[in-house]
């Protein structure tokens, strides 16, 4: 009997959740508000920019502001208040957050060839956002509680999304199914038609993500992770604009290929020197002036908040980042106690001149989180007037086999003083005119760039390395400047 009702009360639950789609028109259920889309929007945002950081040029970021704003007017939601960002990765990645976020890195506005394309992902963004993609993942794990837990008695993985804020980040890891990624292809040619695209291009883009993930040496672009099938929605999405233009003989569909080109002249290209970089088993931070080892064949992945290193296998970690504390003995207490750490030993040492305490400290998960006990050495540096915190980590088993790798980072800390790798400079894409009309090849080779520079310039250009290019047209080619 007790089970009856829990499902009849349930199904009430649902009946009284449902909504009106703005996309379909269609009544479904979702158990987040409009209201709540726009807190986790909101509260997801400063978080968002501190991890990736702001990519400063004010005529890009006025470009997209007009774009969005002008396509947000005429998408099912214009009510909604949207905000666009230009994040500094070099990353190829795109995405929304509910209530009206959308972001572009850098690396994909350095991989769009005109304003076409750029109009087509856009309006694919905004159409995650008006068809409420996220808010339904949201009512799927909601929906699978209450009918296979019982009530409103989460899962732990529910509930460390407890906090609207965490949930606003925790949704950024939801996958997009492919009638989701569908509809938003289908919104992204008619949004970015509707403004006065040719959303043939927007097809054409998927052919440079579709090369980006077959070349050889080339990392897959983070887009794609969550945007799959790059040959299949570029035949369909082409399909879709064909139709699309049919239906609208007379209206004048824009690609504006010279003015995007001529916007970016100048953009940086991959990693940023002045964020810190990698050359030769070293990290390097110019403007902080510190350089610290990395153990061969780890990975190395750099954000504006941390420095995270590790192994082939995962199976250890050496995180770093700043602590907020004004004091080494201050800082390892409170590490200890805020994260409930089982302390083992603890030291004064001097690293290179700076004054650092280091501590090993076992963390056992209790019954409902889960894991498996993690052994941690952490070292704290202080040097000019910041302390930094390097967390070296592994399962308890195995950290005695990743011990003298993680160790030899922190140990390696010390201050940068090579002018060569203070001033080193970034990349950044120049927009030239095709003197003559040859091959990518041949206009690449002119312009002294080398092998593997082509290779990468062919994608930048959305061309093969054979393809003729007519006299006078514009073409990207990379440089850095002294």
């Amino acid at each position: 009997m007790k089970i009856k009702l829990l499902y009849f009360f349930s199904l009430l639950f649902l009946l009284a959740s449902c909504s009106r789609n703005p996309v379909t028109g269609k009544r479904e259920v979702m158990l987040m508000s409009e209201g709540q889309e726009k807190s986790l929007g909101k509260q997801s945002d400063p978080g968002i920019i501190q991890s990736f950081g702001l990519y400063q040029d004010d005529e890009i970021q006025k470009f997209i502001n007009q774009k969005g704003l002008e396509m947000a007017k005429i998408s099912h939601r214009p009510e909604l208040d949207y905000k666009f960002r230009v994040l500094d990765s070099p990353v190829v990645n795109a995405f929304a957050v509910p209530g009206g976020y959308v972001y572009f890195t850098r690396g994909i506005l350095a991989h769009f060839n005109n304003e076409a394309e750029f109009s087509g992902v856009l309006g694919h963004e905004i159409g995650h956002i008006t068809a409420r993609h996220s808010a339904k993942q949201y009512t799927k794990q909601m929906i699978s509680q209450v009918l296979f837990v019982g009530g409103l008695i989460f899962s732990e993985d529910f509930r460390k999304f407890a906090g609207e804020a965490q949930q606003g980040l925790g949704l950024l890891m939801l996958k997009f199914g492919r009638d989701h990624e569908s509809e938003s292809d289908r919104l992204g040619v008619e949004y970015s038609s509707e403004v006065g695209y040719d959303a043939h291009e927007m097809a054409n883009f998927f052919n440079t993500l579709s090369k980006m993930q077959s070349a050889s040496g080339q990392s897959i672009p983070d887009f794609l992770s969550t945007h799959p099938n790059p040959v299949d929605r570029n035949r369909k999405v082409g399909e879709m604009a064909t139709a699309t233009q049919k239906n609208n003989p007379n209206k004048n569909y824009k690609v504006n290929r010279d003015k995007y080109l001529r916007m970016i002249d100048g953009l940086v290209y991959g990693e940023d020197p002045k964020q810190g970089y990698v050359e030769q088993n070293a990290f390097y931070h110019p403007e902080l002036k510190f350089q610290f080892p990395i153990p061969p064949n780890w990975k190395c992945v750099n954000s504006p908040s941390q420095v995270q290193l590790a192994p082939a296998d995962g199976k250890a970690a050496v995180v770093m980042m700043l602590s907020q504390e004004n004091s080494l003995q201050t800082a390892a207490q409170k590490f200890v106690q805020e994260n409930k750490l089982n302390l083992i030993e603890s030291n004064n040492q001097n690293i290179h001149g700076n004054n650092a305490k280091v501590i090993m400290c076992d963390y056992t998960p209790d019954a409902q989180t889960g894991g498996k006990p993690l052994r941690i050495l952490t070292y704290f540096i202080q040097y000019n007037n910041l302390i930094y915190q390097f967390n070296c980590m592994s399962e308890k088993l195995n950290f005695s086999k990743y011990f003298n790798s993680m160790k030899t980072v922190p140990s390696g800390f010390k201050k940068l003083t090579d002018p060569s790798k203070i001033n080193k400079l970034p990349e950044r894409l120049k927009i030239v005119k095709a003197p003559k009309t040859a091959s990518l090849k041949q206009l690449l080779t002119d312009n002294k760039m080398s092998t593997s520079q082509q290779k990468t310039l062919a994608l930048l250009n959305g061309m093969n390395l054979n393809d003729q290019v007519k006299a006078g047209t514009l073409f990207k080619i990379l440089e850095r400047k002294k």
